[in-house]
């Protein structure tokens, strides 16, 4: 057995310290598992001194940077830091586009051209033509407080297209975080989420006979002294609206401003209700141009043949409920002699549909009942359910009615001749009667308003009510007769075969004034359009101004919108 020998002397020794530096290594030759000799070599003192030198260096260094920080600047770093603000801060998204059916750009964003990171407010502008202002409305803008900071950070839609589409229109903010000083001046930012655009919206509307309805209200407005004035045209199948317009409007681009206050503050005190959307909200007395459908109820329910004839020789009277001796004049606009259906809607004879309506002598009359009967299959009071403003529903007057609105009083046959011609508590709105006209031009069809081209949803609710067709062409031949020989002959037309209903309805204190009116629809033969024109509060002489504006507009279509016909 081989015998290993220890010194005791090296297991005592105590480890100098530089052999704790000493670089060794074995030699190849030399058996590492056997711990067979090793070379040692020591690392040299330069070395230790150098680096020694660098750390103390670093510290020297360290030292005073942190005493720069903490003593000399501390109190200005201190005050800073409290001063800088993180804020979250808004990236304003684009709102939606509006475009009319041939894509003419009609609401967008103004931006500063030197923000193009999109950092400030935008501005939202309309196209600068009349008649576009109640239709798409306003917006009211993002807000500031007075330190500067957005507490409305997107448009609001308050009227119109921009009310009604609000949800569509409107886009996702991006998002950004700043830091600023005292100042306000950014320091740094950040961007954490940008900006998502809102939906681009296009309606039926056609700009170009928007402009044309509306210039040729506008000048029969102030040339005829009218308060105010409306119009409708509709599309008879989809229900879509060509043109919808209302006078007098607002500037939407001033309203989402809100800067010229002066011009604001006119509007609201404005006596003619500049907010006032009147194809869609304006209630008026309709007159004479509710006779069409009157004259399709009595026709239905045989309260009269459309071959038999009424003596019109100005007025009738009957027995005044109140003073037996006297008599209940009821007046016409003239003497017509003997008219059958047809020439009663052409010529618009009131005796002939008092007597239909409320019956005299021997000619039995429809009713009051069978008049709401009839006014409501064609939804002459009920709300429209179109996609835009504050709708109104209108009024056919009742017996019920009239026990609620006079506090119990009776119904009289006077009232049913009065309902019969379209006044007494009678109220509709414009739109509500290119709708119903529709029904008239389209044999029972009647459709869901719409401003949204091409809609299918609001297509798809279109209604069918019944209709004798015998019957109802009756109707279509009495509204022809009125535009090529009766009230109507504005509208007789070379190029273009139209049918119209005119009316007028006194209104005011002592009936001071007068609603001109006129409904209808075209081409005669193929009935594509309806449409409805209002031109308010007028002069008494004033009863055929609304054909004349029509009168315009179908003609500017024959010759500038021709596609409308093919």
């Amino acid at each position: 057995m081989m015998q290993f020998h220890i010194n005791h002397k090296y297991i005592k020794r105590d480890i100098a310290p530089d052999e704790i530096f000493l670089d060794s290594k074995n030699l190849p030759e030399f058996n590492t598992q056997q711990f067979e000799g090793r070379l040692e070599k020591p690392i040299p003192k330069k070395s230790i001194f150098l680096l020694g030198l660098f750390f103390l260096l670093c510290g020297i260094i360290f030292t005073y940077k942190l005493s720069i920080l903490q003593i000399v600047k501390g109190e200005a770093y201190f005050k800073k830091s409290e001063n800088n603000t993180l804020m979250k801060q808004p990236i304003f998204a684009d709102r939606g586009l509006i475009y009319d059916r041939n894509d003419v750009l009609l609401a967008w964003n103004s931006w500063d051209k030197n923000d193009l990171n999109k950092f400030s407010s935008p501005i939202r502008s309309y196209i600068n033509e009349g008649g576009f202002g109640l239709l798409l409305g306003y917006v009211s803008s993002p807000a500031k407080d007075s330190s500067g900071n957005y507490w409305q950070e997107s448009f609001i839609g308050k009227d119109g297209v921009e009310k009604s589409y609000n949800k569509n229109l409107t886009g996702k903010n991006g998002v950004r975080i700043t830091e600023t000083n005292v100042k306000g001046e950014i320091q740094s930012e950040n961007i954490v989420n940008p900006p998502v655009a809102g939906e681009n919206i296009k309606l039926s509307i056609d700009s170009r006979i928007q402009k044309k309805m509306y210039g040729s209200i506008v000048s029969m407005a102030q040339s005829a002294s009218f308060g105010g004035g409306a119009g409708v045209l509709m599309d008879i199948k989809t229900g879509e609206i060509l043109a919808m317009t209302s006078y007098p409007e607002y500037n939407g681009t001033i309203l989402s401003l809100g800067k010229d206050r002066k011009t604001i503050s006119g509007y609201f005190s404005d006596k003619r209700k500049v907010f006032l959307n009147r194809p869609v909200s304006g209630l008026y007395a309709p007159g004479s141009i509710v006779k069409p459908f009157l004259g399709y109820g009595a026709l239905a329910e045989n309260v009269i043949s459309p071959l038999k004839q009424i003596f019109s020789n100005g007025s009738i009277s009957i027995p005044n409920p109140y003073f037996p001796e006297k008599k209940s004049v009821f007046k016409d606009h003239g003497s017509f002699g003997y008219v059958d259906m047809r020439k009663a809607i052409a010529i618009s004879s009131d005796v002939y549909f008092y007597e239909v309506g409320g019956g005299f002598e021997n000619q039995k009359g429809l009713g009051i009942l069978n008049i709401d009967k009839y006014a409501k299959l064609f939804g002459i009071s009920a709300k429209t359910g179109i996609d835009v403003g504050l709708e109104k529903e209108g009024i056919v007057p009742t017996p019920d009615w009239k026990a609620k609105t006079f506090k119990g009083e009776m119904w009289r046959v006077g009232d049913t001749y009065n309902t019969a011609i379209g006044q007494y508590g009678f109220q509709v709105t414009p739109l509500s009667m290119a709708r119903a006209v529709s029904g008239v031009a389209s044999m029972g069809s009647i459709p869901t308003p719409h401003i949204k081209f091409a809609d299918k949803a609001f297509e798809s609710k279109t209604q069918t009510i019944p209709i004798d067709k015998d019957m109802m062409k009756v109707i279509h031949e009495g509204m022809r007769m009125a535009v090529t020989e009766g009230t109507a002959t504005a509208l007789n037309l070379a190029n273009m075969k139209v049918a119209a209903k005119s009316g007028t309805a006194q209104v005011g204190l002592g009936n001071t004034n007068t609603n001109s009116w006129i409904v209808g629809f075209f081409p005669y033969e193929n009935p594509k359009y309806s449409f409805a024109i209002l031109m308010e509060r007028g002069p008494k002489a004033a009863s055929g101004n609304a054909t004349r504006v029509m009168s315009e507009v179908v003609d500017y279509m024959s010759v500038y919108t021709p596609e409308y016909f093919k």
